[in-house]
């Protein structure tokens, strides 16, 4: 175990994340499975018809790890991006400031617990896609599905983190969600392969980290990717090596949350 590091205080700030969205979790764990599903029932009608297939499995199968990443992405994003947010507009950022925790422990209750929520919602997607028929969400290759799945959720957590830092109310953070996750998200090739896109677009798509994220994911699931396993895996790791990086320094600083 590593030494000087407050295991009480960093179970403490965790327990006291998790329990925070935990208590409501029929708004933040259930109702985006529920919001998640009606996605996947409504393109499966539009576009799944008549056995169509994208890269040789059904468009239900293709579409729904997609569906089950973007879905704890986003709720990552959501978690992490409020804690701080709302203790500089209530005036009780100091509960977080004051307490024995170092900067390396602060984010690491705040992102752990954005991860953990970001992993309640997936497994709530994906029970309620085992139950649905007609879509098979059997995982074929569970280490690269975990992998892909925790570096998406630690890239969001630190945005999410990041963005807390900046803004100074909760339309700061909506533009945020709504002109940057929000479009990365729907343009990763969550509803299509990218195979099917122009090569400028399928440019575009490469520079999308949210892409390696979704098709790595979808290749834990199906075994099958548009893009270079490894070179998501290894990509991924140095994107969020670089945001803990940042947030680390911003946190220490003390920008925009201390006087």
């Amino acid at each position: 175990m590593l030494s000087g590091v407050n295991w009480g205080g960093l179970k403490t700030l965790y327990i006291k994340e998790v329990l925070r969205f935990f208590k409501v979790q029929m708004q933040t764990v259930w109702a985006p499975a529920i919001t998640t599903l009606l996605y996947l029932a409504i393109f499966t009608v539009a576009l799944g018809r008549s056995g169509r297939t994208v890269m040789g499995v059904s468009f239900a199968d293709f579409l729904a790890p997609g569906l089950i990443v973007m879905a704890m992405i986003q709720n990552a994003f959501a978690n992490s991006s409020f804690s701080l947010l709302v203790g500089k507009i209530q005036g009780n950022i100091v509960d977080y400031l004051m307490p024995p925790l170092s900067v390396g422990e602060l984010m690491a209750g705040l992102v752990g617990a954005s991860v953990t929520r970001a992993f309640f919602v997936g497994f709530a997607v994906w029970l309620v896609m085992f139950l649905w028929p007609g879509v098979s969400v059997t995982v074929q290759h569970p280490l690269w599905a975990l992998w892909f799945g925790l570096m998406g959720s630690l890239m969001l957590a630190f945005l999410g983190l990041l963005t807390s830092l900046w803004a100074e109310k909760f339309d700061h953070a909506a533009v945020v969600s709504n002109f940057v996750v929000t479009p990365l998200s729907l343009l990763s090739g969550t509803f299509y392969s990218i195979e099917q896109l122009s090569p400028a677009f399928q440019a575009i798509s490469h520079a999308n980290p949210f892409f390696y994220v979704i098709s790595g994911f979808r290749y834990g699931f199906l075994g099958v990717s548009d893009s270079p396993i490894m070179v998501g895996a290894i990509g991924l790791l140095g994107v969020n090596l670089a945001l803990c990086a940042l947030c680390y320094a911003l946190l220490r600083s003390g920008w925009r949350i201390k006087a």
